[in-house]
């Protein structure tokens, strides 16, 4: 396979880490899922399996010792090439670079640093890290967001708010060999710069 035997997806918003996790097992990668609720992994897990893909879940919350534990315990069952090379991809937020958020602003921003810092550390084992920041995309978690964005969509290019399947194809990308020269990289999907 051109991708990692295993990837793992988990990410605080279900529709973009679906979308991810979707385009990742179409790729080829064999794919887990893991959310906080178990009627997310259910409902990922079965859909997919539907389409005849190559996914399993668990349960992760990742403030509980345990989940981290059986997350683990998953990833260990399957067993794995030895690695040439592996691919990171964070997840972070438009908001790291627009706060009005608090806290939420915060983590996000420190997403972007701990990007550049693993990249680092982690380039003796060839493996490569860099960060999906999304920016107003049509989510549920992000709902309020981009219902008030599209009062002022004239400013985005091209015009509208974001897809998720846009932000899976920028990781099946990052995670491909293709990317196999780029690390360190916090990359806005936002229909702007937030650098302007």
């Amino acid at each position: 396979l051109p991708f990692p035997m295993l990837s793992e997806t988990c990410v605080n918003d279900i529709l973009i880490g679906f979308s991810i996790a979707r385009r990742l097992a179409q790729d080829g990668a064999h794919v887990i899922i893991s959310s906080r609720k178990q009627q997310n992994v259910d409902k990922a897990v079965d859909t997919l399996q539907r389409e005849g893909l190559s996914v399993v879940g668990t349960v992760c919350h990742v403030g509980k010792a345990e989940d981290r534990e059986r997350l683990v315990a998953t990833l260990t069952f399957y067993p794995l090439c030895p690695p040439r090379q592996g691919s990171v991809v964070l997840v972070s937020s438009i908001a790291a670079y627009v706060p009005h958020l608090g806290a939420y602003n915060v983590s996000k921003t420190a997403l972007l640093g701990l990007t550049k810092t693993l990249a680092v550390e982690l380039a003796p084992k060839n493996i490569r890290v860099n960060c999906l920041v999304p920016g107003f995309i049509k989510t549920d978690f992000s709902q309020y967001s981009w219902e008030s964005v599209t009062s002022f969509t004239h400013l985005l290019s091209p015009c509208r708010v974001g897809k998720p399947e846009e932000c899976a194809g920028l990781v099946s990308f990052l995670c491909s060999p293709d990317a196999s020269y780029i690390t360190g990289e916090n990359i806005v999907i936002a229909g702007f710069s937030p650098r302007l």
